[in-house]
């Protein structure tokens, strides 16, 4: 099973537990996640199978887009509701005006210190399993950038946003950060991704969803060309709800919960190649391509839905294929 399909994660799970539910409804052992979700949080995230894991490594920049609410008030050692008050709770009533005063320091790049409790690694070791023992954790500032930070509402000891950021940013840390400036202390109350990269929420569907496709799928409920394991990729299809019977009495299939792959990767153009030419890129040879003779990096098509490689030119209209999907 190639395929890209994309898991409104729900809260309480690491992104790990989702890929190994997955793993299991699937029933494919190679599965991956394209931007790890802290427990805590909600929402978009990315999941490819099969040979399509490969496509991982032009998803490490990605942008990403999340709305959440601000506690303040204390501080916690996860700067998020899951963790422990590091300082004493107070009332407070933060006023809108001095909130978007401080939001302002936090757009554009910024140095930024991750959370004590995250993948952070500290001489080969993630900080969070530093942090759970107790032991000091001492992570350098680096520069991120948040390309936008909207103050939705303030409410009582909260504040609602919405955050645009490159790939590395932890709204943790904001959180935290404008506590300290406030001088009251702060964390992440809740955490939804809406997007990240070409994908977001109206691609995405639940765990209990792709499972009851996937029973519909062994138990032969399925519409005609169901899938199988062998199946190309296909555009995720309708708002996300419970599998049930499309218009015309269709029912839903699993096929209908991958990304058509034609959608992957939206920067990089596409080209359909002719037989001979697939043969070359399956066999890992240089190949011409002339009618995207001025792209970089693209997306090599055997037919309308089989991605089989991603090409690099090398020189003029000669490509090589940097991965190749489906030999």
């Amino acid at each position: 099973m190639n395929a890209v399909l994309i898991i409104d994660k729900p809260a309480g799970l690491t992104s790990h537990d989702v890929v190994n539910r997955a793993r299991r409804i699937l029933r494919e052992r190679s599965i991956g996640h394209l931007g790890t979700l802290d427990p805590m949080a909600t929402g978009v995230l990315p999941l490819v199978t099969g040979n399509l894991t490969r496509l991982a490594q032009f998803y490490t920049a990605s942008e990403k887009t999340y709305e959440g609410t601000i506690r303040f008030g204390f501080a916690t050692d996860t700067y998020d509701a899951d963790g422990e008050a590091t300082t004493t709770p107070q009332d407070v009533t933060p006023r809108a005006e001095e909130i978007e005063a401080i939001a302002t320091r936090f757009r554009g790049l910024i140095e930024q210190t991750p959370p004590p409790f995250s993948a952070k690694k500290i001489k080969g070791v993630p900080a969070y399993k530093l942090a759970r023992q107790h032991k000091e954790v001492v992570l350098k500032p680096v520069q991120v950038e948040i390309k936008e930070f909207v103050i939705l509402a303030v409410e009582a000891d909260g504040a609602r946003f919405r955050a645009r950021v490159a790939s590395g940013t932890y709204m943790r840390s904001v959180a935290h950060d404008m506590g300290r400036e406030l001088g009251c202390g702060a964390h992440l109350e809740s955490l939804r991704r809406t997007s990240v990269a070409e994908f977001n929420l109206d691609d995405a569907h639940t765990l209990e969803q792709l499972a009851a496709a996937t029973h519909n799928m062994h138990t032969g409920i399925a519409s005609p060309g169901g899938t199988h394991d062998n199946s190309p990729p296909v555009l995720l299809a309708g708002p996300t709800k419970p599998a049930q019977p499309r218009p015309g009495g269709t029912p839903e299939t699993l096929d209908d919960y991958f990304i058509h792959a034609r959608k992957l990767l939206p920067d990089f153009p596409s080209v359909t190649a002719d037989e001979p030419t697939v043969a070359r890129i399956r066999s890992g040879r240089t190949v011409n391509l002339p009618d995207v003779s001025r792209a970089r990096q693209v997306k090599v098509f055997a037919s309308q839905r089989e991605l089989i490689a991603i090409a690099t030119r090398i020189a003029g209209t000669l490509f090589h294929p940097k991965i190749v999907l489906c030999v």
